[in-house]
């Protein structure tokens, strides 16, 4: 599923981040935050798919925070607030002029939320390898 493939890349690449040399390099830096946001974009849209996939009623449309919210109704994720924290964080990335508070959200990146994106891929894959099954 191309989505879902895209997400994969793109988490990928953020796993593969010097978060070191983010600390000395603001372009660095910038790239990894705005990786964060490319994968972000492309993780709640895998997410949509495979739950139309699955025939979850309400999955056709609407917003990153619809479809993250109908995702732990049906449970496809556990932890609402990691990903509301994620969403606000993509949000509020596009106006961070404060080196600390890149430096921050770089931190967060490397903490929680590639281990949250890890965890939605495995079940994505998981989720898919089902409907496949059924097919």
């Amino acid at each position: 599923m191309k989505k879902l493939d895209n997400f994969d890349k793109c988490l990928q690449v953020l796993r593969k981040a010097d978060f070191e040399q983010s600390k000395e390099n603001e372009i660095y830096r910038t790239g990894i935050i705005a990786q964060f946001n490319l994968t972000f974009e492309l993780s709640w849209k895998a997410l949509q798919e495979v739950m139309r996939i699955h025939g979850v009623e309400g999955a056709e449309m609407g917003s990153p925070r619809e479809i993250l919210q109908l995702a732990y109704k049906v449970g496809f994720i556990s932890d609402p607030e990691i990903w509301l924290q994620m969403l606000k964080q993509r949000n509020l990335s596009v106006h961070i002029y404060d080196e600390q508070k890149a430096d921050e959200l770089v931190s967060q990146i490397r903490d929680s939320f590639i281990a949250t994106f890890t965890v939605l891929e495995n079940t994505l894959k998981e989720k898919t390898e089902i409907a496949d099954d059924q097919l």
